[in-house]
């Protein structure tokens, strides 16, 4: 049975690197795409707010991000 992912493209959310996830920096992050896969740990591809580089992420490894305060 498929596991749904459970961010959506386009959500921000906060990447806690693993202690073996050398440099990759934690902080905030957009989801661009959901990846295919049929493991339980959902990947995505998310872009780094701040430095703007992207890279494939676990489900585990990220949590909602913070909404921007609309004022």
């Amino acid at each position: 049975m498929q596991h749904p992912h459970c961010f959506s493209v386009g959500q921000s959310v906060e990447l806690f690197p693993g202690k073996y996830d050398g440099n990759v920096p934690r902080g905030a992050y957009t989801v661009l795409r959901q990846l295919p896969n049929d493991a339980a740990d959902r990947e995505y591809r998310v872009r780094h707010e701040r430095d703007g580089h992207e890279r494939v992420v676990r489900e585990s490894q990220i949590r909602p991000g913070l909404a921007s305060p609309s004022r």
